[in-house]
């Protein structure tokens, strides 16, 4: 495996590529943590209706534009992530939800 650089000590563009792809990597493996959440929640929200929270949203959002200005990064571009990435888990959630009160069902 590459010696990863963190990006200020990067001099090249594999370097700049390769601390990239491990940074993709991670984010992958967080998603999976992210989206494992969504299966707990379809799994004990009482109801269909109670998959979507519009307020939990909101709060979610303003959370991760927060924490961009923090960090000194575009809130745009992180706010846009994540309403894809919350409407995504929405969509996953309802599946799942789904899916279990099918099997429960039989």
């Amino acid at each position: 495996m590459t010696n990863i650089l963190p990006p200020e000590q990067c001099v090249t563009m594999g370097q700049v590529r390769a601390g990239v792809d491990q940074t993709d990597r991670e984010l992958v493996a967080l998603l999976v943590r992210r989206f494992g959440y969504m299966d707990a929640a379809a799994r004990i929200k009482p109801d269909r209706e109670a998959v979507r929270d519009e307020r939990r949203k909101a709060q979610v959002i303003d959370n991760v534009r927060r924490h961009a200005r923090l960090a000194g990064i575009p809130e745009t571009v992180v706010t846009a992530t994540w309403e894809t990435l919350i409407e995504g888990s929405i969509a996953y959630e309802f599946e799942r939800f789904d899916a279990l009160r099918e099997v429960s069902a039989r």
